[in-house]
């Protein structure tokens, strides 16, 4: 039986196209065919286990990861052994890129809530690319960008929104996206526990889900486990503001 991080070969995935998954991120969109199949000699895919333990906070930084399939948690332990989740990884977004460029150990743990495949990239090969082609900092860049500007919407939520605001944003954080696209009803399927989502909210597992169940008693969802129907989408949108 493979060990937790074992490289996952191209033919158990059917003809994995590495290349076409890296030229398909936000840190790597926008490269040659020649600069991603040089990128692509740092990589490695690597399959992981519901559980597993991709890397512990505090061990030395030598790679970054991009999720192709599967879901990851980013946690803290405090001194007491509780967890606070910072984040949840979801496939094609990617996580721990900024710390290849300092020198310091990973500052969060990262734990599959899935079974996962996940593409490492090393951190030698990332610098001795920037080193090799400038444009490669600039790529890398836009893509830290968009992660910090999702990092400062995520404190501004915390601070200025109430817990019902943050749950209901949660739940609407992919149909508000395309607004313009937006549906009359949706059904999301919660991508880990109630109290993984409720950790990642700032928000005790008891409070998330009360309040999932005051939405289903005004008629707004229904609930069938991880399952979410969204009964009407702009009435949802429009409880969270009259009652935040």
């Amino acid at each position: 039986m493979p060990l937790p991080g074992d490289n996952l070969m191209s033919t158990e995935l059917g003809e994995f196209d590495l290349r076409g998954f890296l030229a398909k991120s936000s840190l790597f969109g926008g490269l040659s065919a020649e600069e991603l199949a040089r990128v692509s000699l740092s990589c490695q895919v690597r399959r992981y286990a519901r559980g597993d333990l991709i890397f512990r906070a505090g061990e030395p930084c030598d790679a970054f990861f991009m999720v192709m399939t599967g879901r990851i948690k980013l946690f803290l332990l405090s001194p007491a052994g509780q967890e606070k989740v910072v984040e949840i990884i979801s496939p094609g977004q990617s996580f721990a890129e900024a710390l290849v460029f300092l020198d310091k150990p990973y500052i969060v743990s990262a734990q599959a809530l899935a079974d996962a495949v996940l593409v490492s990239v090393s951190k030698q090969g990332v610098i001795r690319e920037i080193q090799q082609d400038a444009r490669m900092a600039l790529h890398m860049l836009a893509g830290l960008s968009k992660r910090l500007h999702g990092l400062i919407q995520d404190v501004e939520g915390y601070a200025l929104s109430s817990g019902l605001q943050r749950l209901i944003g949660f739940l609407l954080r992919d149909l508000v996206a395309n607004p313009d696209q937006m549906p009359n009803t949706a059904t999301i399927s919660l991508p880990a526990s109630k109290a993984t989502i409720a950790s990642r909210l700032s928000l005790s597992p008891e409070y998330f889900s009360r309040v999932l169940h005051e939405l289903e008693s005004a008629k707004l969802i229904t609930i069938d486990r991880r399952e979410i129907r969204i009964l009407d989408v702009k009435k949802l949108m429009v409880f969270g503001t009259e009652q935040g």
